[in-house]
């Protein structure tokens, strides 16, 4: 029997009715009153509100209306064991519970069933609250929905091979996940000064997608790169940190925030939000803005680098096929280079002026091809240098008149090389060429013109921070000739300067550069015994200055010695190994004219075979590539190997096998690249039966 309910008096005209039927009405969660069949018998205006009905829609409808149709089948059967043994019973504190409105939308529930069998009544109360509005339970689902959105972009990432896919869907997926009006992606120019925007959604008139925003902490993206890290603005309307700019509040624009896109800890742009409303924007929200940004980051980095890859790979599919070339090549110059040196000399042409007069220009002819293959070799980086004097002076003034009617006619140029100045060892094609890599690149910063000033300083030592950095290091009495071309350019930031020798790195625009100018330099002057310094600021322009070695005195007139041939002694021993008869006939050729005794293999095996310990050979001459047997090199360990004091000289038209020779070969063997003239032959054998 129940137990009897202790109350004060009523107030005089209301009854337990009346009570009961506000008291329901008021209720704060939904209350829904169903009888043993299912159907709705009462519902209160909170159900009403929280399900999307009216009371009328409510009020007969079965309950199973109310339930998901991915478990409507389980609920029935919930429903009728409940009938059996009903008993009052929280249901949703340990199991996800959702309840289906009007609209097909769903929304978290907790439910209290309460039977009323026990007060004579054949009705089920249940009591319906909305777990959504739950501080906690709220940002749980707003974490749910953000990480399905980062799920989302990480999908698109992964999948889509156009980065800019990617840009187009941030901006969207930023105002969808923070249900903000605008979202804007905002990158860094190359020179830094600039922004640019690249993508959003809702943009405001002025910051359409190309248009350009100075880098600068008064402006908004400007403020967030200066800062470094994620900024909240929460009213716009007293923003006192920066500029905001007039389309904002123009747009009733009220919140906003920005975070930094970084690659590789530099910052390259900032990914932004504006809201009409005056938005809470808090840790969740900040890291979430934050994995878009990083997102975004990623994918442009794999771009980047994807497109660097292929670059190296076509570069290195170039520099195979030139090299391969080249070998060819360089043996067909060789022939042709030898025979027109024999040709020319032939008592029959002597006195033969037109006969002349042909041998000259096919020599001439011949001269530029080699010209060509060692421009194709300095494309693909597969040229060795061939080290001699340079006359810093005439180089510079020579490129200078040469720059004066290609470039720009607004570009001053100016020359400050005394005639003094000393020469320098360095290959002088590979040094011209990095001195109008730095030419172009000093003309690209000055768009509309300037001065372009090369000088050269004779006799310097090295800043000591350069003199640490050096490959080989410099001895006390080392001398460098500091080349110096200065440009009154837009000038580097300290970001890019950083990086301004890297390989593929470039601040051009896509499509005018490949990044390999500047790095190119680095490595020749480095493979020289040089060194190189840059100087540089923002808006004043930029210096680099090479600082080329000195020669030694014997070194400096190893080209110009026109006796040079009778260094070789007559009746030299030579071991000739060449596997191409037209190459091998000029080579016997230049050796018999500078007296020397020659005995001719065809390749390596035969060469091994003739080295017998009776033989005296002074000298093996030997190409690398031998054909399909044994490599030259490996013919030259052996044959030293037996005969410690044979000289050794390797030739070939491969600049590749003379870069992994230069590597691997002891410092008494001397390469020679082909195609060679007979005084190149005999000073090459001259250094390396000299002794030692």
């Amino acid at each position: 029997m129940n137990a009897p309910t202790t109350r004060a008096a009523l107030p005089a005209g209301i009854d337990d009715t009346t009570v009961f039927r506000s008291l329901f009405a008021a209720y704060p969660d939904a209350l829904l009153v169903a009888d043993a069949g299912g159907q709705i018998v009462l519902a209160n205006p909170a159900a009403a509100t929280l399900l999307g009905y009216t009371i009328e829609e409510l009020v007969g409808s079965g309950i199973d209306m109310l339930v998901p149709d991915s478990i409507r089948p389980r609920h029935a059967a919930y429903r009728e064991a409940y009938g059996r043994a009903p008993r009052t019973r929280p249901m949703g504190t340990q199991m996800e519970l959702v309840a289906r409105r009007r609209d097909g939308s769903e929304v978290m529930v907790e439910i209290a069933l309460s039977p009323l069998q026990n007060h004579g009544l054949p009705l089920v109360v249940a009591a319906i609250r909305d777990i959504g509005a739950y501080p906690r339970v709220r940002q749980a689902l707003q974490r749910a929905r953000y990480s399905e959105h980062l799920a989302q972009l990480g999908r698109l990432a992964v999948d889509a091979r156009d980065p800019q896919a990617v840009l187009e869907h941030v901006p969207a997926i930023a105002a969808e996940a923070l249900q903000v009006e605008m979202a804007t992606v905002f990158l860094l120019e190359p020179n830094r000064l600039d922004f640019r925007v690249v993508g959003g959604v809702g943009l405001v008139p002025g910051k359409s997608i190309g248009a350009r925003v100075p880098n600068r902490p008064d402006t908004p993206p400007g403020f967030v790169y200066a800062e470094g890290r994620p900024v909240i603005v929460t009213d716009y309307r007293t923003e006192r940190r920066f500029q905001v700019p007039q389309a904002y509040l123009d747009a009733a624009l009220t919140s906003g925030m920005g975070v930094p896109l970084s690659d590789r800890g530099r910052i390259t742009g900032v990914l932004a939000v504006h809201s009409i409303s005056a938005q809470r924007f808090g840790d969740d929200e900040v890291r979430f803005l934050e994995s878009l940004a990083n997102l975004l980051a990623t994918s442009q980095q794999r771009a980047q680098s994807e497109e660097a890859l292929n670059h190296a790979q076509r570069l290195e599919s170039v520099g195979q096929l030139t090299g391969g070339i080249a070998h060819d090549f360089n043996n067909l110059l060789t022939v042709i280079q030898g025979n027109l040196q024999v040709l020319e000399e032939l008592p029959a042409l002597a006195d033969d002026a037109y006969g002349q007069q042909l041998v000259a220009a096919a020599t001439r002819a011949s001269r530029r091809g080699a010209e060509l293959t060692s421009k194709l070799l300095a494309f693909s980086r597969r040229q060795v240098l061939q080290p001699s004097t340079v006359d810093v002076s005439h180089l510079l003034l020579s490129l200078a008149d040469m720059l004066r009617r290609t470039l720009d006619q607004r570009i001053r140029i100016e020359v400050d090389a005394p005639a003094d100045c000393p020469p320098v060892l360095a290959d002088p094609g590979q040094l011209e060429s990095a001195l109008l890599n730095i030419a172009i690149n000093a003309r690209d910063a000055m768009p509309e013109g300037g001065t372009l000033r090369f000088t050269a300083a004779a006799g310097v030592q090295l800043p000591a921070a350069l003199s640490s950095e050096l490959d080989h290091p410099a001895t006390p009495d080392s001398q460098f000739v500091a080349i110096s071309i200065a440009d009154s350019g837009a000038g580097m930031s300290d970001e890019v300067k950083e990086r301004a020798f890297e390989p593929f790195f470039t601040t051009k625009e896509v499509g005018r550069g490949t990044g390999l100018g500047l790095s190119t330099v680095y490595g020749f002057v480095k493979q020289s015994k040089g060194a190189i310094e840059i100087q540089t600021a923002p808006g004043k322009g930029t210096t680099l200055t090479l600082y080329i070695p000195q020669p030694q005195t014997a070194a400096s007139h190893e080209n110009g010695d026109p006796a040079a041939g009778e260094a070789v002694p007559p009746g030299l021993k030579v071991l000739l190994v060449e596997d191409d008869a037209e190459v091998r006939a000029v080579v016997h050729t230049f050796l018999d004219t500078l007296g020397c005794v020659v005995t001719a293999c065809t390749n390596a095996e035969h060469a091994l075979e003739t080295l017998t310990p009776d033989t005296d050979f002074d000298l093996l001459l030997t190409d690398i590539a031998l054909g399909a047997g044994m490599r030259g090199t490996a013919l030259a360990q052996q044959a030293q190997h037996r005969f410690p004091r044979l000289a050794i000289l390797l030739m070939s038209g491969f600049s590749a096998e003379l870069l992994d020779a230069d590597r691997e070969a002891p410092a008494s063997w001397e390469l020679l690249p082909k195609p060679y003239t007979r005084d190149q032959l005999a000073r090459a054998i001259a250094r390396v039966i000299a002794p030692a």
